[in-house]
This record gives structure tokens, sequence and C-alpha cells, in this order.
């Protein structure tokens, strides 16, 4: 991958909706070339799915992070192993047997027990809990979802689970699927997109191509705030793609950091260990990583599949 195969991924992280001629405009390419790049990177099986989901927002969830080094004698097919859990979304091993480990949780009192069960079938003898930043207010006062979901209809449901794997998918074909006019899926889709309703993202395997990804470990310096750290790794972007946050775990950043060598990730450490706002910078670098369904998925299908009630609410 190059700099805009990486840009251009990103973009379609945030909303795999957008268009060939808003993608183009924003990476400053014909849409032609858009279209080419995208085909080559499904082709190249670093996307494998353009994704409509639920939004943690609307369902109510915690999105929790596990990680630390594994006891396992054997991490091939750990994931698997964790998979068998339906909160676990994310996988990634990573170097010096070092896991990775992402899932949304229906409510703090089962948080305890997923990281139980994280502890076991990874030999995580001191795992580290992160709770993402954005926590919704339901879950900090230990509300379970229950199957409530707040905001969406029937028939909004529905919309969701027609773009579940497939979110580039012409909403006119939405519309007769469903049997009701364009305009009211484009106007419904729009409101679920603004209100935080609807996650539309693909799924990204950049570990499919001949670059590095590696997680940056960044612990900051006393009395740096997380606002000043990501100044600084403005820096440094293309390179650094993307961070993770978490509330209960203030001085702590993990960063997602693209090379194409070994030397340039060696270098590009260097240059960010010199930052005087980060105490200490580890890498891990990924080798492999793996998405799943989830419970969030299952409510969808039970909500919006093929045999649930029409109904616009």
């Amino acid at each position: 991958m190059d700099e805009r195969d990486i840009m251009l991924s990103l973009l379609l992280q945030v909303n795999s909706r957008l268009s060939y001629q808003e993608l183009a405009t924003k990476l400053g390419i014909s849409v032609n070339a858009v279209h080419k790049r995208i085909r080559d990177l499904v082709d190249a099986g670093i996307i494998r799915v353009f994704g409509a989901r639920l939004s943690v927002l609307a369902a109510n969830a915690l999105n929790v992070w596990v990680f630390g080094h594994s006891g396992a004698p054997s991490t091939s097919n750990l994931q698997e192993r964790l998979h068998t859990n339906d909160s676990t979304y994310w996988v990634g091993l990573a170097s010096g047997d070092f896991v990775y480990v992402g899932a949304y949780i229906q409510s703090l009192p089962k948080l305890e027990e997923y990281v139980s069960f994280v502890r076991k079938e990874a030999r995580m003898s001191d795992p580290v809990v992160g709770m993402t930043s954005g926590v919704p207010p339901d879950i900090m006062r230990e509300v379970s979802l229950q199957g409530s979901t707040k905001g969406l209809y029937p028939l909004d449901y529905q919309i969701i689970y027609s773009l579940h794997k497939n979110s580039r998918r012409p909403l006119s074909d939405v519309a007769e699927e469903l049997r009701v006019s364009a305009k009211t899926v484009r106007r419904r889709l729009a409101r679920m997109i603004e209100d935080g309703l609807v996650e539309l993202s693909i799924e990204w395997y950049p570990d499919a191509s001949n670059d590095i990804i590696t997680v940056f470990h960044f612990q900051l310096a006393a009395s740096v705030d997380k606002g000043s750290a990501y100044s600084v790794l403005e820096k440094y972007r293309p390179n650094v793609l993307l961070h993770v946050d978490f509330g209960n775990l203030p001085n702590l950043v993990l960063s997602f950091v693209w090379t194409n060598t070994m030397k340039e990730l060696k270098d590009l450490q260097k240059r960010i260990q010199n930052e005087a706002v980060f105490e200490s910078v580890t890498p891990n670098v990924l080798y492999t990583g793996y998405m799943f369904d989830t419970w969030r998925d299952k409510i969808l299908l039970e909500r919006g599949g093929p045999r649930c009630p029409q109904g616009t609410g």
C-alpha cells in the first residue's frame, strides 16, 4: 500500500458509503483512480467487507479492550477460542506473544466475567483492561441492554440489515427490497448517521499486504494531556493512522502505525521517543488480526432480517 491507499482506507473506515466522487475530492485524484484503488484493495484481501452495523451508542454497548502477554504454548487457534464468546469483535496477535482483544460488553456486571474468559483462554496472567472513551452514559449506570435500542424503528433495522455486508449497495436497491420509496430510505439513513445510530465502516486487513502495522503504546509524561499528545502525533501522519484511548487509563494512548519497512519503523520510533510529551514508547508489531460478528449482529438479524415485521414507527 502507498500513502493514498492508507488514506483511502481510513476514509472508508469512517464512512464506507462515501461516493467515489467524494473520495476523489478528498484524496485529490480522479474518480477512476479511486475506483481502481478500491478494487485492488478488495482483490488483495485488504478490504473484505463494506459493512453497516448498529453503532455502539445504538446498541448501548461498552467497547472494551483487553490486552497483554499470552502465556499459551501456541496462539495458532487462539482467535477461534476467543470468538466462542459473542462479545469478541477483534483479536490481534503481535510480537512477543502480545495479544489484543476488542469486545462489546452489554453491561458493566458482565465485564469481569469477560475479562476472566480472556485471561483463561489466552493465559494472560496480568491483562490490561481499557474502556474506550465516549462510553454511553447508560452503561456507566450499569444498565443492561435487555434488547432496548434507542431511536430505531423496525424499518431502520431493516435498512441497516440490508446494508450489513454491503454498505455501498445502492439505496434504490434497498428501497425495492423493502418495498418503500428510495426517498424514505435515504431520509432514514441520513437521520441514523446524524444521530450516530449506525456504523458504516470496512473490515480492514492491512496484514494481507507486505506493509508493517505496529501498535505503539504511548505512556504520557506527567501533566501532559491527551490533546497535547495527539497534536504532537499529527506531525507523523500518515504513518500514525489512528488512536485508541481509554477513559479509565488517562496516561495511556495506543496508536496504529503504518510503515513499509522495518528500517522505517525503527527510525520513526526513535523520532517519536525524542518527543517530550511521552514518558515511554513501546511498539508491538501486529502479525495478524481477525474480525468477528458479535451479539450486535445477532440483534440486527433478529430485528431487521427477512422475517421481521414491517413498520416505520
